[in-house]
């Protein structure tokens, strides 16, 4: 016998008859249909609206933590320590030069010089970079320039 479309036929046992409900007591679903009795859903056009959409699969699975998360970028943070071991005396302290001393990841994103530890370098000359107070005071302590 030749393959042609009138000779096709599903494999054996994965075809299935559509379940036929309404159809008497005798089919084995008749009287309520599946529908078991009452409520919503046993009657026509009811049914779970946020159930059906999967929003309840979707609300249990998104975490519950409270609070809030900024999607603002954080400060990179450099101690005046570590200033100590990778510039000179008189140097010019900016993001690309932190960048290249390996002190902060990107130029592009914030950085801010903390003021943990001693400043021991004289003349130091900061531009394009944040302060706190405490970084501040040292630097000025040291004769340090803020531009």
């Amino acid at each position: 016998m030749s393959l042609s479309l009138h000779t096709i036929r599903p494999a054996r046992g994965s075809a299935r008859n559509k379940k036929r409900i309404g159809r008497g007591n005798a089919s084995g679903h008749g009287s309520y249909s599946t529908r078991g009795q009452k409520g919503q859903r046993s009657r026509s056009g009811g049914r779970n609206k946020l159930k059906r959409l999967g929003f309840k699969q979707i609300l249990a699975a998104t975490p519950k933590n409270r609070g809030f998360k900024s999607d603002k970028p954080k400060n990179q943070v450099v101690n005046l320590k570590d200033l100590n071991d990778n510039f000179s005396a008189g140097a010019k302290i900016n993001a690309a030069g932190l960048v290249k001393a390996g002190l902060v990841r990107k130029a592009q994103e914030k950085i801010k010089i903390l003021g943990q530890g001693e400043l021991t370098l004289k003349n130091l000359e900061f531009a394009g970079v944040g302060l706190s107070a405490n970084a501040k005071a040292q630097i000025e302590k040291m004769h340090g320039k803020i531009l």
